[in-house]
Protein backbone atom coordinates (compact mmCIF):
# COMPACT_ATOMS: atom_id res chain seq x y z
CA UNK A 1 0.00 0.00 0.00
CA UNK A 2 1.39 3.46 -0.63
CA UNK A 3 0.95 6.50 -2.84
CA UNK A 4 1.60 7.21 -6.88
CA UNK A 5 1.99 10.46 -8.81
CA UNK A 6 3.46 11.36 -11.76
CA UNK A 7 3.78 14.30 -14.72
CA UNK A 8 3.53 12.94 -18.40
CA UNK A 9 4.16 16.03 -21.32
CA UNK A 10 2.62 16.27 -24.81
CA UNK A 11 4.74 19.84 -25.48
CA UNK A 12 7.66 18.39 -26.05
CA UNK A 13 9.29 19.59 -23.12
CA UNK A 14 10.23 17.31 -20.00
CA UNK A 15 8.70 16.33 -16.99
CA UNK A 16 9.73 18.12 -13.71
CA UNK A 17 11.47 16.30 -11.09
CA UNK A 18 10.81 18.99 -8.86
CA UNK A 19 6.84 18.84 -9.39
CA UNK A 20 7.00 15.29 -9.18
CA UNK A 21 8.62 15.42 -5.65
CA UNK A 22 6.02 18.04 -4.28
CA UNK A 23 3.97 15.94 -5.27
CA UNK A 24 5.28 12.62 -3.38
CA UNK A 25 6.21 14.52 -0.43
CA UNK A 26 2.49 15.55 -0.18
CA UNK A 27 1.99 11.66 0.15
CA UNK A 28 4.49 10.67 2.34
CA UNK A 29 1.74 9.31 5.39
CA UNK A 30 0.72 7.27 2.67
CA UNK A 31 3.85 5.65 2.12
CA UNK A 32 6.37 6.18 5.19
CA UNK A 33 9.11 3.64 4.58
CA UNK A 34 10.51 4.75 1.35
CA UNK A 35 10.08 7.14 -1.03
CA UNK A 36 11.37 7.11 -4.90
CA UNK A 37 11.26 8.90 -8.45
CA UNK A 38 12.20 7.67 -11.97
CA UNK A 39 12.19 10.37 -14.82
CA UNK A 40 12.39 9.54 -18.63
CA UNK A 41 12.64 12.61 -19.96
CA UNK A 42 8.65 13.34 -20.33
CA UNK A 43 7.13 11.37 -18.28
CA UNK A 44 8.06 11.23 -14.63
CA UNK A 45 7.03 9.07 -12.23
CA UNK A 46 6.73 8.86 -8.05
CA UNK A 47 6.07 6.69 -5.53
CA UNK A 48 5.54 6.64 -1.56
CA UNK A 49 6.28 3.03 0.28
CA UNK A 50 4.34 1.39 2.50
CA UNK A 51 5.94 -2.16 3.27
CA UNK A 52 3.69 -5.07 3.09
CA UNK A 53 4.68 -7.77 0.67
CA UNK A 54 8.28 -7.61 -0.20
CA UNK A 55 9.83 -6.28 2.45
CA UNK A 56 13.14 -5.73 0.54
CA UNK A 57 15.01 -2.95 -1.31
CA UNK A 58 14.16 -5.05 -4.67
CA UNK A 59 10.74 -3.83 -4.37
CA UNK A 60 11.09 -0.03 -4.09
CA UNK A 61 9.39 2.00 -6.46
CA UNK A 62 8.82 3.14 -8.96
CA UNK A 63 10.29 -0.14 -10.78
CA UNK A 64 12.28 -0.47 -13.49
CA UNK A 65 12.43 -4.05 -15.89
CA UNK A 66 15.14 -2.66 -18.28
CA UNK A 67 15.01 -5.76 -19.84
CA UNK A 68 11.05 -5.78 -20.88
CA UNK A 69 11.34 -1.16 -21.44
CA UNK A 70 8.61 -1.03 -18.81
CA UNK A 71 8.34 1.28 -15.51
CA UNK A 72 5.49 1.52 -12.95
CA UNK A 73 4.16 2.81 -10.04
CA UNK A 74 1.66 0.62 -8.59
CA UNK A 75 -0.29 1.86 -5.09
CA UNK A 76 -2.72 -1.78 -3.82
CA UNK A 77 -1.99 -5.30 -3.37
CA UNK A 78 -2.87 -8.11 -5.93
CA UNK A 79 -4.14 -10.81 -3.67
CA UNK A 80 -3.16 -13.80 -6.25
CA UNK A 81 0.28 -12.60 -7.28
CA UNK A 82 1.81 -15.68 -6.24
CA UNK A 83 -0.34 -17.82 -8.63
CA UNK A 84 -0.14 -15.12 -11.61
CA UNK A 85 4.08 -15.48 -10.98
CA UNK A 86 3.74 -19.03 -11.14
CA UNK A 87 1.52 -19.00 -14.30
CA UNK A 88 4.21 -15.87 -16.32
CA UNK A 89 7.64 -18.31 -15.22
CA UNK A 90 6.11 -20.84 -16.97
CA UNK A 91 5.84 -18.53 -20.05
CA UNK A 92 9.81 -18.22 -20.08
CA UNK A 93 9.75 -15.14 -17.62
CA UNK A 94 12.30 -14.50 -14.74
CA UNK A 95 11.88 -12.81 -11.54
CA UNK A 96 13.73 -10.41 -9.42
CA UNK A 97 11.87 -9.82 -6.75
CA UNK A 98 9.45 -11.58 -4.96
CA UNK A 99 6.44 -9.25 -4.28
CA UNK A 100 3.56 -8.51 -6.46
CA UNK A 101 4.94 -5.13 -8.16
CA UNK A 102 6.56 -7.03 -10.37
CA UNK A 103 4.01 -9.71 -11.32
CA UNK A 104 1.90 -6.82 -12.96
CA UNK A 105 5.19 -5.88 -15.05
CA UNK A 106 5.21 -9.24 -16.01
CA UNK A 107 1.61 -9.47 -16.65
CA UNK A 108 1.12 -6.24 -18.65
CA UNK A 109 3.77 -7.47 -20.89
CA UNK A 110 2.12 -10.89 -21.28
CA UNK A 111 -1.47 -9.96 -21.64
CA UNK A 112 -1.58 -5.66 -22.29
CA UNK A 113 -4.35 -4.13 -20.66
CA UNK A 114 -6.71 -7.16 -20.39
CA UNK A 115 -4.14 -8.41 -17.43
CA UNK A 116 -6.13 -6.33 -14.59
CA UNK A 117 -8.73 -9.04 -15.81
CA UNK A 118 -6.30 -11.30 -13.89
CA UNK A 119 -6.01 -9.45 -10.61
CA UNK A 120 -7.39 -10.37 -7.35
CA UNK A 121 -6.73 -7.14 -5.52
CA UNK A 122 -7.44 -3.41 -5.38
CA UNK A 123 -4.62 -0.94 -7.48
CA UNK A 124 -4.06 1.79 -9.06
CA UNK A 125 -1.11 1.95 -11.42
CA UNK A 126 0.60 3.76 -14.12
CA UNK A 127 2.70 1.69 -16.46
CA UNK A 128 5.08 3.15 -19.23
CA UNK A 129 6.64 1.83 -21.91
CA UNK A 130 10.06 2.58 -23.00
CA UNK A 131 9.64 2.29 -26.86
CA UNK A 132 6.23 3.49 -27.66
CA UNK A 133 5.99 6.42 -25.26
CA UNK A 134 2.52 5.27 -24.07
CA UNK A 135 1.25 5.42 -20.67
CA UNK A 136 -1.48 2.70 -19.63
CA UNK A 137 -3.75 3.67 -15.94
CA UNK A 138 -5.55 1.40 -14.30
CA UNK A 139 -7.94 0.86 -11.25
CA UNK A 140 -9.62 -1.68 -9.41
CA UNK A 141 -13.01 -3.16 -9.88
CA UNK A 142 -14.98 -0.82 -6.77
CA UNK A 143 -12.05 2.23 -6.64
CA UNK A 144 -10.29 0.74 -3.55
CA UNK A 145 -7.46 2.49 -4.45
CA UNK A 146 -7.95 5.88 -5.74
CA UNK A 147 -6.49 7.61 -9.09
CA UNK A 148 -6.45 11.56 -9.84
CA UNK A 149 -5.94 13.17 -12.97
CA UNK A 150 -5.75 16.65 -14.49
CA UNK A 151 -4.82 17.00 -18.24
CA UNK A 152 -5.06 19.86 -21.14
CA UNK A 153 -3.07 19.53 -24.57
CA UNK A 154 0.52 19.83 -22.46
CA UNK A 155 0.45 17.29 -19.80
CA UNK A 156 -1.49 15.05 -17.60
CA UNK A 157 -1.05 14.99 -14.04
CA UNK A 158 -1.78 11.94 -11.70
CA UNK A 159 -1.77 11.10 -7.79
CA UNK A 160 -3.37 8.96 -5.32
CA UNK A 161 -4.56 12.48 -3.62
CA UNK A 162 -6.29 15.11 -5.08
CA UNK A 163 -3.92 17.23 -2.72
CA UNK A 164 -0.83 15.96 -4.55
CA UNK A 165 -2.44 17.15 -7.36
CA UNK A 166 -2.92 20.82 -6.33
CA UNK A 167 0.70 20.53 -5.30
CA UNK A 168 1.84 21.25 -8.76
CA UNK A 169 0.45 24.97 -8.48
CA UNK A 170 -0.89 24.16 -12.17
CA UNK A 171 -4.69 23.14 -11.71
CA UNK A 172 -8.07 24.84 -11.98
CA UNK A 173 -9.01 24.83 -8.48
CA UNK A 174 -12.83 26.88 -9.30
CA UNK A 175 -15.59 24.79 -8.17
CA UNK A 176 -16.93 22.29 -10.49
CA UNK A 177 -21.55 23.03 -9.98
CA UNK A 178 -22.06 19.30 -11.33
CA UNK A 179 -20.05 17.86 -8.49
CA UNK A 180 -21.35 20.54 -6.13
CA UNK A 181 -24.98 19.42 -7.28
CA UNK A 182 -24.33 15.75 -6.19
CA UNK A 183 -22.54 16.71 -3.07
CA UNK A 184 -25.20 18.49 -1.54
CA UNK A 185 -28.46 16.13 -3.23
CA UNK A 186 -26.44 12.79 -3.94
CA UNK A 187 -25.62 12.52 -0.36
CA UNK A 188 -22.17 14.17 -1.03
CA UNK A 189 -21.59 11.44 -3.83
CA UNK A 190 -19.41 13.08 -6.37
CA UNK A 191 -19.47 10.29 -9.19
CA UNK A 192 -16.05 10.02 -11.56
CA UNK A 193 -14.91 11.74 -13.29
CA UNK A 194 -15.77 14.70 -11.73
CA UNK A 195 -14.25 15.99 -8.16
CA UNK A 196 -15.66 19.35 -6.69
CA UNK A 197 -12.40 21.18 -8.09
CA UNK A 198 -12.57 21.88 -11.59
CA UNK A 199 -9.36 21.30 -12.52
CA UNK A 200 -9.37 17.57 -11.13
CA UNK A 201 -11.45 14.53 -12.20
CA UNK A 202 -10.74 11.26 -11.26
CA UNK A 203 -10.60 7.66 -13.06
CA UNK A 204 -13.52 5.81 -12.97
CA UNK A 205 -13.14 2.41 -11.32
CA UNK A 206 -13.40 -0.91 -13.68
CA UNK A 207 -11.36 1.05 -15.72
CA UNK A 208 -7.83 0.96 -17.93
CA UNK A 209 -6.87 4.46 -19.86
CA UNK A 210 -3.97 3.81 -22.53
CA UNK A 211 -2.40 7.13 -23.24
CA UNK A 212 -0.61 7.52 -26.33
CA UNK A 213 2.80 9.96 -26.40
CA UNK A 214 0.11 12.80 -27.92
CA UNK A 215 -1.59 12.82 -25.09
CA UNK A 216 -4.93 11.04 -26.62
CA UNK A 217 -6.51 8.39 -24.51
CA UNK A 218 -9.03 5.38 -25.09
CA UNK A 219 -10.98 4.24 -21.94
CA UNK A 220 -11.86 0.28 -21.57
CA UNK A 221 -14.30 -0.38 -18.66
CA UNK A 222 -13.16 -3.95 -17.96
CA UNK A 223 -15.54 -5.61 -15.30
CA UNK A 224 -19.31 -4.90 -14.59
CA UNK A 225 -21.30 -7.97 -12.68
CA UNK A 226 -24.45 -8.80 -13.93
CA UNK A 227 -27.25 -9.34 -11.37
CA UNK A 228 -29.16 -11.51 -13.68
CA UNK A 229 -29.73 -15.43 -12.95
CA UNK A 230 -27.31 -17.79 -14.42
CA UNK A 231 -28.94 -20.92 -15.66
CA UNK A 232 -29.66 -23.41 -13.27
CA UNK A 233 -30.15 -20.54 -10.30
CA UNK A 234 -33.78 -20.94 -10.65
CA UNK A 235 -33.12 -24.43 -8.82
CA UNK A 236 -30.92 -23.04 -5.79
CA UNK A 237 -32.93 -22.94 -2.86
CA UNK A 238 -31.92 -20.69 0.76
CA UNK A 239 -29.17 -23.23 2.15
CA UNK A 240 -27.60 -23.24 -1.70
CA UNK A 241 -27.28 -19.25 -1.52
CA UNK A 242 -26.36 -19.56 2.14
CA UNK A 243 -23.44 -22.04 1.44
CA UNK A 244 -22.07 -20.43 -1.90
CA UNK A 245 -21.49 -17.18 0.04
CA UNK A 246 -20.12 -18.86 3.19
CA UNK A 247 -17.10 -20.79 0.22
CA UNK A 248 -17.09 -17.26 -1.18
CA UNK A 249 -16.74 -15.20 1.94
CA UNK A 250 -14.22 -17.75 3.11
CA UNK A 251 -12.18 -17.78 0.30
CA UNK A 252 -12.33 -13.21 0.16
CA UNK A 253 -11.08 -13.47 4.17
CA UNK A 254 -8.33 -15.96 3.42
CA UNK A 255 -7.24 -14.12 0.13
CA UNK A 256 -6.29 -10.50 2.40
CA UNK A 257 -4.79 -12.61 4.46
CA UNK A 258 -1.35 -12.12 2.23
CA UNK A 259 1.16 -9.99 3.61
CA UNK A 260 4.55 -10.39 5.00
CA UNK A 261 3.42 -8.46 7.99
CA UNK A 262 0.88 -9.41 10.70
CA UNK A 263 -3.05 -8.62 9.70
CA UNK A 264 -5.69 -7.28 12.38
CA UNK A 265 -9.26 -6.11 12.19
CA UNK A 266 -11.47 -3.06 12.43
CA UNK A 267 -14.14 -4.58 14.91
CA UNK A 268 -17.27 -2.29 14.85
CA UNK A 269 -19.19 -5.09 16.51
CA UNK A 270 -21.93 -5.46 14.00
CA UNK A 271 -22.54 -8.51 11.62
CA UNK A 272 -20.11 -7.78 8.94
CA UNK A 273 -16.67 -7.55 10.86
CA UNK A 274 -17.85 -9.77 13.88
CA UNK A 275 -18.12 -12.20 10.79
CA UNK A 276 -14.81 -11.40 9.64
CA UNK A 277 -13.01 -12.10 12.81
CA UNK A 278 -15.02 -15.43 13.12
CA UNK A 279 -14.11 -16.94 10.07
CA UNK A 280 -10.36 -16.18 10.38
CA UNK A 281 -10.70 -17.45 14.15
CA UNK A 282 -12.06 -20.98 12.58
CA UNK A 283 -9.34 -20.76 9.87
CA UNK A 284 -6.70 -20.84 12.54
CA UNK A 285 -5.58 -17.64 13.14
CA UNK A 286 -4.11 -17.10 16.54
CA UNK A 287 -2.95 -13.71 18.49
CA UNK A 288 -5.59 -12.01 16.26
CA UNK A 289 -5.60 -7.97 16.91
CA UNK A 290 -8.97 -6.29 16.83
CA UNK A 291 -9.81 -2.71 17.21
CA UNK A 292 -12.96 -0.85 18.21
CA UNK A 293 -13.10 3.25 18.72
CA UNK A 294 -16.57 5.14 21.11
CA UNK A 295 -17.07 8.74 21.44
CA UNK A 296 -19.14 10.40 24.35
CA UNK A 297 -22.76 10.69 23.90
CA UNK A 298 -24.87 13.45 23.00
CA UNK A 299 -29.11 13.95 22.88
CA UNK A 300 -29.47 10.76 24.53
CA UNK A 301 -27.60 8.90 21.79
CA UNK A 302 -24.52 6.59 22.93
CA UNK A 303 -21.78 7.10 21.23
CA UNK A 304 -20.08 3.43 21.26
CA UNK A 305 -20.90 -0.17 20.58
CA UNK A 306 -18.35 -1.82 22.40
CA UNK A 307 -21.16 -4.02 24.01
CA UNK A 308 -20.65 -6.02 20.75
CA UNK A 309 -17.43 -5.52 20.14
CA UNK A 310 -16.56 -7.03 23.44
CA UNK A 311 -18.60 -10.04 22.93
CA UNK A 312 -16.73 -10.73 20.11
CA UNK A 313 -13.63 -10.16 20.54
CA UNK A 314 -14.14 -12.22 23.97
CA UNK A 315 -15.74 -14.99 22.13
CA UNK A 316 -12.81 -15.56 20.40
CA UNK A 317 -10.32 -14.31 22.53
CA UNK A 318 -8.64 -11.92 20.17
CA UNK A 319 -5.77 -9.18 21.49
CA UNK A 320 -8.96 -6.52 21.89
CA UNK A 321 -7.81 -2.70 21.54
CA UNK A 322 -10.36 0.06 22.52
CA UNK A 323 -10.27 3.83 21.90
CA UNK A 324 -12.74 5.78 23.72
CA UNK A 325 -13.01 9.51 22.30
CA UNK A 326 -13.98 12.33 25.01
CA UNK A 327 -15.23 15.11 23.32
CA UNK A 328 -12.13 18.07 23.49
CA UNK A 329 -10.19 15.42 21.41
CA UNK A 330 -13.08 15.13 18.81
CA UNK A 331 -12.42 19.01 18.55
CA UNK A 332 -8.91 19.35 18.22
CA UNK A 333 -8.13 16.36 15.81
CA UNK A 334 -11.59 17.04 13.43
CA UNK A 335 -9.37 19.99 11.44
CA UNK A 336 -6.89 16.95 10.77
CA UNK A 337 -9.57 14.72 9.67
CA UNK A 338 -10.56 17.20 7.45
CA UNK A 339 -7.58 18.10 5.85
CA UNK A 340 -6.41 13.70 4.39
CA UNK A 341 -9.72 14.34 3.10
CA UNK A 342 -9.42 13.51 -0.73
CA UNK A 343 -12.50 15.13 -1.65
CA UNK A 344 -15.47 16.48 1.34
CA UNK A 345 -17.04 13.62 2.58
CA UNK A 346 -19.76 14.32 5.08
CA UNK A 347 -19.64 11.27 7.15
CA UNK A 348 -19.57 11.76 10.78
CA UNK A 349 -17.47 8.63 10.84
CA UNK A 350 -14.34 9.87 8.94
CA UNK A 351 -13.32 11.20 12.63
CA UNK A 352 -13.58 8.10 13.74
CA UNK A 353 -11.84 6.12 11.23
CA UNK A 354 -8.96 8.78 11.37
CA UNK A 355 -8.27 8.43 15.61
CA UNK A 356 -8.76 4.74 15.16
CA UNK A 357 -6.82 3.93 12.27
CA UNK A 358 -3.94 6.15 14.36
CA UNK A 359 -4.19 3.85 16.97
CA UNK A 360 -4.09 0.66 15.28
CA UNK A 361 -0.92 2.09 12.92
CA UNK A 362 0.71 1.91 16.52
CA UNK A 363 0.43 -2.07 16.12
CA UNK A 364 -0.25 -2.90 12.89
CA UNK A 365 0.25 -2.12 9.02
CA UNK A 366 -2.86 -4.64 8.09
CA UNK A 367 -6.21 -4.31 8.76
CA UNK A 368 -9.23 -6.45 7.39
CA UNK A 369 -12.94 -4.22 7.20
CA UNK A 370 -16.11 -5.00 7.24
CA UNK A 371 -17.32 -2.07 4.29
CA UNK A 372 -19.58 -3.04 1.58
CA UNK A 373 -21.54 -5.52 3.16
CA UNK A 374 -24.48 -3.41 3.11
CA UNK A 375 -24.29 -2.26 -0.52
CA UNK A 376 -23.88 -5.72 -1.80
CA UNK A 377 -26.47 -7.62 0.05
CA UNK A 378 -29.23 -5.50 0.61
CA UNK A 379 -28.41 -3.96 3.88
CA UNK A 380 -30.04 -0.55 4.13
CA UNK A 381 -33.70 0.41 4.79
CA UNK A 382 -34.45 2.10 1.65
CA UNK A 383 -34.35 -1.21 -0.43
CA UNK A 384 -37.41 -2.72 0.55
CA UNK A 385 -39.07 0.80 -0.13
CA UNK A 386 -38.01 0.47 -2.96
CA UNK A 387 -38.65 -3.11 -3.97
CA UNK A 388 -42.04 -2.72 -3.06
CA UNK A 389 -42.67 0.80 -5.34
CA UNK A 390 -44.30 1.21 -8.57
CA UNK A 391 -41.70 4.16 -9.13
CA UNK A 392 -37.96 2.75 -8.21
CA UNK A 393 -36.56 5.45 -9.00
CA UNK A 394 -38.61 8.10 -6.56
CA UNK A 395 -38.55 5.58 -4.11
CA UNK A 396 -34.45 5.59 -3.92
CA UNK A 397 -34.67 9.66 -4.78
CA UNK A 398 -36.61 10.14 -1.58
CA UNK A 399 -35.03 7.94 0.33
CA UNK A 400 -31.32 8.79 -0.61
CA UNK A 401 -31.02 12.75 -1.68
CA UNK A 402 -30.68 15.03 1.07
CA UNK A 403 -32.78 17.35 -0.79
CA UNK A 404 -34.68 18.10 -3.98
CA UNK A 405 -33.63 20.10 -6.91
CA UNK A 406 -36.14 22.78 -6.34
CA UNK A 407 -35.05 22.93 -2.81
CA UNK A 408 -31.57 23.35 -4.01
CA UNK A 409 -32.35 25.99 -5.69
CA UNK A 410 -33.31 27.77 -2.54
CA UNK A 411 -30.34 26.61 -0.20
CA UNK A 412 -26.91 27.66 -3.15
CA UNK A 413 -27.22 30.65 -4.70
CA UNK A 414 -28.13 31.19 -7.95
CA UNK A 415 -24.72 31.34 -10.07
CA UNK A 416 -23.85 28.32 -8.42
CA UNK A 417 -27.16 26.15 -9.54
CA UNK A 418 -26.79 23.44 -12.50
CA UNK A 419 -29.41 24.45 -15.37
CA UNK A 420 -31.23 21.06 -14.84
CA UNK A 421 -31.47 18.17 -12.08
CA UNK A 422 -28.29 16.44 -12.70
CA UNK A 423 -27.92 14.45 -9.75
CA UNK A 424 -31.39 12.85 -10.99
CA UNK A 425 -30.41 12.10 -14.37
CA UNK A 426 -27.64 10.63 -13.07
CA UNK A 427 -29.42 8.11 -11.40
CA UNK A 428 -32.22 7.73 -14.04
CA UNK A 429 -29.51 7.08 -16.24
CA UNK A 430 -28.13 4.32 -14.15
CA UNK A 431 -31.34 2.60 -13.43
CA UNK A 432 -31.90 2.20 -16.83
CA UNK A 433 -28.65 0.35 -17.57
CA UNK A 434 -28.90 -3.08 -18.94
CA UNK A 435 -27.63 -6.38 -16.84
CA UNK A 436 -30.48 -5.11 -14.17
CA UNK A 437 -34.52 -5.88 -13.91
CA UNK A 438 -35.23 -6.15 -10.37
CA UNK A 439 -35.71 -2.69 -9.02
CA UNK A 440 -33.65 -3.80 -5.64
CA UNK A 441 -30.86 -4.45 -8.10
CA UNK A 442 -30.80 -1.14 -10.09
CA UNK A 443 -30.78 0.03 -6.36
CA UNK A 444 -28.12 -2.48 -5.50
CA UNK A 445 -26.09 -1.28 -8.55
CA UNK A 446 -25.48 2.23 -8.27
CA UNK A 447 -25.36 2.01 -4.67
CA UNK A 448 -22.12 -0.54 -5.01
CA UNK A 449 -20.38 0.99 -7.96
CA UNK A 450 -21.52 4.37 -7.49
CA UNK A 451 -21.99 5.35 -4.19
CA UNK A 452 -20.01 2.99 -2.20
CA UNK A 453 -16.80 3.94 -4.33
CA UNK A 454 -17.10 7.85 -3.24
CA UNK A 455 -18.19 7.50 0.39
CA UNK A 456 -17.40 4.37 2.05
CA UNK A 457 -13.89 3.22 0.38
CA UNK A 458 -12.71 6.07 -0.06
CA UNK A 459 -13.51 7.26 3.54
CA UNK A 460 -11.79 4.13 4.29
CA UNK A 461 -8.57 4.66 2.59
CA UNK A 462 -8.20 7.69 3.28
CA UNK A 463 -8.53 7.75 7.17
CA UNK A 464 -6.35 4.71 7.14
CA UNK A 465 -3.51 5.95 4.89
CA UNK A 466 -3.48 8.46 6.72
CA UNK A 467 -1.25 6.71 9.03
CA UNK A 468 0.50 4.57 6.78
CA UNK A 469 -2.53 1.84 7.61
CA UNK A 470 -3.51 -0.39 4.65
CA UNK A 471 -7.18 -1.47 4.78
CA UNK A 472 -8.39 -4.64 3.05
CA UNK A 473 -12.11 -5.12 2.38
CA UNK A 474 -13.46 -8.76 1.66
CA UNK A 475 -16.60 -7.95 1.32
CA UNK A 476 -15.92 -6.06 -2.39
CA UNK A 477 -13.89 -9.64 -3.67
CA UNK A 478 -15.41 -9.40 -6.96
CA UNK A 479 -16.51 -13.31 -6.82
CA UNK A 480 -18.02 -12.74 -4.06
CA UNK A 481 -19.64 -10.00 -5.56
CA UNK A 482 -20.90 -11.83 -8.64
CA UNK A 483 -22.59 -14.02 -7.04
CA UNK A 484 -24.09 -11.68 -4.66
CA UNK A 485 -25.06 -10.45 -7.68
CA UNK A 486 -27.20 -13.67 -8.82
CA UNK A 487 -28.73 -14.16 -5.04
CA UNK A 488 -32.56 -13.72 -5.54
CA UNK A 489 -32.76 -10.16 -4.17
CA UNK A 490 -36.13 -11.94 -1.90
CA UNK A 491 -33.45 -13.93 -0.12
CA UNK A 492 -31.10 -10.78 0.45
CA UNK A 493 -34.01 -8.70 1.68
CA UNK A 494 -34.81 -11.25 4.56
CA UNK A 495 -34.51 -10.43 8.14
CA UNK A 496 -34.85 -6.50 7.61
CA UNK A 497 -31.74 -7.03 4.90
CA UNK A 498 -28.92 -8.99 4.32
CA UNK A 499 -30.43 -12.38 4.96
CA UNK A 500 -28.20 -14.72 2.90
CA UNK A 501 -25.68 -12.63 5.12
CA UNK A 502 -27.05 -13.39 8.27
CA UNK A 503 -27.31 -16.91 7.47
CA UNK A 504 -23.83 -17.40 7.44
CA UNK A 505 -23.33 -15.81 10.24
CA UNK A 506 -25.40 -17.52 12.29
CA UNK A 507 -23.19 -20.39 11.57
CA UNK A 508 -20.02 -19.18 12.91
CA UNK A 509 -20.50 -16.07 15.14
CA UNK A 510 -23.45 -15.46 18.33
CA UNK A 511 -26.14 -14.84 17.41
CA UNK A 512 -26.48 -11.44 19.73
CA UNK A 513 -24.42 -10.23 17.55
CA UNK A 514 -27.17 -11.41 14.30
CA UNK A 515 -30.12 -10.16 15.68
CA UNK A 516 -29.26 -6.86 17.40
CA UNK A 517 -31.11 -3.68 15.91
CA UNK A 518 -28.37 -2.37 12.97
CA UNK A 519 -25.57 -0.40 14.06
CA UNK A 520 -23.17 2.11 12.99
CA UNK A 521 -20.22 4.22 13.28
CA UNK A 522 -21.61 6.87 15.89
CA UNK A 523 -20.46 10.36 16.52
CA UNK A 524 -23.63 11.73 17.72
CA UNK A 525 -21.41 15.07 18.92
CA UNK A 526 -21.36 15.93 15.19
CA UNK A 527 -25.01 14.69 14.34
CA UNK A 528 -25.94 17.04 17.27
CA UNK A 529 -24.18 20.22 16.82
CA UNK A 530 -23.78 22.01 19.61
CA UNK A 531 -21.54 23.89 22.21
CA UNK A 532 -17.71 23.73 20.76
CA UNK A 533 -18.81 21.67 17.78
CA UNK A 534 -21.32 24.54 16.86
CA UNK A 535 -18.60 27.09 17.74
CA UNK A 536 -16.24 25.13 15.24
CA UNK A 537 -19.01 25.05 12.40
CA UNK A 538 -19.42 29.01 13.17
CA UNK A 539 -16.37 29.90 12.47
CA UNK A 540 -15.63 28.59 9.38
CA UNK A 541 -19.18 29.29 7.35
CA UNK A 542 -19.09 33.00 8.95
CA UNK A 543 -15.40 33.65 7.78
CA UNK A 544 -14.39 35.67 4.89
CA UNK A 545 -13.51 32.74 3.14
CA UNK A 546 -17.09 31.44 3.45
CA UNK A 547 -18.36 34.83 3.04
CA UNK A 548 -16.71 35.83 -0.45
CA UNK A 549 -17.09 32.13 -1.66
CA UNK A 550 -20.47 32.72 -1.44
CA UNK A 551 -22.33 29.12 -2.07
CA UNK A 552 -24.71 29.21 0.07
CA UNK A 553 -27.59 31.82 0.58
CA UNK A 554 -27.50 33.80 3.51
CA UNK A 555 -31.06 32.93 4.80
CA UNK A 556 -30.47 29.19 4.55
CA UNK A 557 -27.07 29.81 6.85
CA UNK A 558 -29.10 31.68 9.07
CA UNK A 559 -31.93 29.09 9.22
CA UNK A 560 -29.48 26.10 10.07
CA UNK A 561 -27.65 28.47 12.67
CA UNK A 562 -31.09 29.04 14.50
CA UNK A 563 -32.31 25.54 14.26
CA UNK A 564 -29.68 23.16 13.54
CA UNK A 565 -31.57 19.82 14.64
CA UNK A 566 -34.96 20.48 12.55
CA UNK A 567 -32.42 20.60 9.69
CA UNK A 568 -31.92 16.79 8.88
CA UNK A 569 -31.72 14.74 5.96
CA UNK A 570 -33.58 11.70 4.99
CA UNK A 571 -30.79 9.79 5.53
CA UNK A 572 -30.72 11.28 9.21
CA UNK A 573 -27.64 13.65 8.59
CA UNK A 574 -27.21 17.00 9.57
CA UNK A 575 -28.12 19.68 6.89
CA UNK A 576 -25.76 22.50 8.91
CA UNK A 577 -22.81 19.90 8.76
CA UNK A 578 -22.87 18.98 5.99
CA UNK A 579 -22.16 22.48 4.24
CA UNK A 580 -19.92 23.78 6.91
CA UNK A 581 -18.10 20.25 5.55
CA UNK A 582 -17.40 21.33 2.14
CA UNK A 583 -16.44 24.68 3.57
CA UNK A 584 -13.84 23.36 6.34
CA UNK A 585 -12.79 21.32 3.63
CA UNK A 586 -12.28 23.99 1.04
CA UNK A 587 -10.28 26.14 3.33
CA UNK A 588 -8.34 23.22 4.39
CA UNK A 589 -6.70 22.89 1.33
CA UNK A 590 -6.29 26.76 0.55
CA UNK A 591 -9.03 26.53 -2.55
Amino acid sequence: MCGICGEIRFDGTNASPERVQRMGDCLARRGPDGAGQVMRGRVGLGHRRLKIIDLSEKAEQPMVDPQLGLTIAFNGCIYNYPELREELEAKGYSFFSTGDTEVIIKAYHAWGRDCVKRFHGMFAFAIHERESGRVMLARDRFGIKPLYLSQNEKRLYIGSSLQSILKTGDVDTGIDKIALHHYMTFHAVVPPPHTIVKGVRKLPPATTRLIEADGSFTDEVYWAPDFRPLEGDEKLGPDDWRDRVMDAMKTAVARRMVADVPVGVLLSGGVDSSLIVGLLAEAGQKGLNTFSIGFEDANGEVGNEFEYSDLIARHYGTEHHKLFVPGDELIKELPNAIEVMSEPMVSYDNIGFYLLSREVAKHIKVVQSGQGADEIFAGYHWYPKVAGANDPLAAYSRAFFDRSHEKLARHLSPEWMTDSDVSKDFVARHFAMEGAHEAVDKALRIDAHVMLVDDPVKRVDNMTMAWGLEARVPFLDHELVELAARVPASEKLKQDGKGVLKEVARQVIPSEVIDRKKGYFPVPQLKYLSGPTLDFVKDALHSDAARSRGLFQESYVNDLFANPTDHITPLRGSELWQVALLEMWLQSQDI
